[in-house]
């Protein structure tokens, strides 16, 4: 059994402030050290769990924060899309206006081709303007879902929309380009039924050329003639007269008074969506159809990215404030703590002196020796 020490009643009290001052230094140096006045519920608890709720919640919609900023980028890739799409839209219509101004069928073929490479490119593009695999222009299996607050009550949808097949929501489908109607007649065959008096025929398809085939007309004379008449050209190798035409089906024939022109009927001959001004007014209707539709979803996505653009900027501003009350009940003044630092030193420089003051009356007795 151990024997207990006694103690004078003033070095007692001057042990025990010391012990009380030292327990407050590091009290005080812990402060300094995490920056916090309550390091956890022993401190605090009312503070502690209120400032842990707020800080787990301003966590949680930090996280959320990441998923807004790439529904951004996702929203963006979509308008700039889209954008793009409406300026080959544009660059479609102005092909149409450049057929309806033309009175060549070859001419008009040739914009009807270049109007279907730009749809073309279209449905290209519009696989193309995803972002981080979601492309809000691709249709089914793209719609986006932005949630705005950590139990998922808040959020916003936004339905995808289909430009890769412009025949779908854009209503712009491909032309027909069409295709040439070819005939073909001997040189013996065209100079045989040439008399005085004679008229050669040229019919291509509901139009009917009257070309001089008197007597001792040439196959060239005949070329020429063919060659000056809109939308058809002949050639001859010395032998055989090649004809094509993109203005109808050809029929040459002559009117017969003695000799006769063996009728020379050409085949092939496809009609162009764009050989007749109706058919050209259609594509541009379609075509100013198309470009509402985009200029009204280009609306709707700009909308869609104001919204998660303003609700990202929300969130930022109540993280920091989540954070703020959070600190305004957990952070210690480093310029008080600093202060309450040096007193404690102060006090316990003064307890120390004061316990050996106190030491020094219990060593009188030695006096006594």
């Amino acid at each position: 059994m151990s024997e207990m020490i006694h103690l004078s009643a003033a070095v007692r009290q001057n042990l025990l402030s010391l012990q009380n001052t030292a327990d407050l230094m590091s009290k005080t140096q812990n402060r300094l050290a995490t920056g916090l006045k309550v390091n956890s519920a022993l401190d605090n608890p009312g503070s502690f769990f209120t400032a842990s709720s707020l800080n787990n919640r301003g966590s949680d919609l930090g996280a959320l924060l990441d998923d807004m900023g790439q529904a951004v980028q996702t929203l963006k890739a979509a308008d700039e899309g889209i954008q793009s799409i409406t300026k080959l839209v544009e660059a479609a219509k102005g092909k149409a206006n450049q057929a309806l101004q033309s009175s060549s069928n070859d001419d008009r073929r040739k914009y009807a081709t270049e109007y279907n490479e730009l749809l073309s490119q279209i449905e290209t593009l519009a696989k193309d303007a995803g972002y981080s695999g979601k492309n809000l222009l691709a249709g089914t299996g793209n719609d986006l879902s932005v949630v705005f607050n950590e139990v998922g009550t808040s959020k916003l949808s936004v339905s995808a929309v289909d430009y890769t097949d412009t025949t779908g929501a854009l209503g712009l489908s491909d032309l027909t380009t069409g295709t040439v109607s070819t005939a073909t007649v001997t040189e013996a065959n065209l100079e045989a039924g040439d008399e005085a008096g004679d008229t050669l025929t040229l019919t291509l398809g509901s139009t009917t050329h009257s070309i001089d085939y008197s007597a001792g007309t040439t196959t060239e004379e005949v070329v020429a003639a063919i060659n000056a008449i809109a939308d058809v050209s002949a050639s001859t190798d010395g032998t055989t007269v090649t004809i094509t035409s993109s203005a109808g089906e050809i029929t040459l024939d002559d009117n017969v008074t003695g000799s006769n022109l063996t009728t020379v009927s050409g085949s092939g001959f496809v009609a162009s969506s764009f050989d007749a001004d109706s058919g050209i007014n259609t594509s541009l209707s379609s075509l100013t159809s198309a470009l509402n539709t985009l200029r009204s979803q280009a609306s709707t996505f700009g909308t869609n990215l104001t919204v998660v653009e303003n609700r990202q900027n929300f969130t930022n501003r109540l993280i920091n404030t989540l954070e703020e009350g959070a600190g305004k009940l957990t952070l210690a003044d480093t310029n008080q703590e600093g202060a309450n630092l040096l007193a404690l030193q102060t006090r316990q420089q003064l307890s120390s002196t004061s316990l050996s003051f106190a030491s020094q009356a219990d060593q009188n007795v030695l006096r006594l020796f």
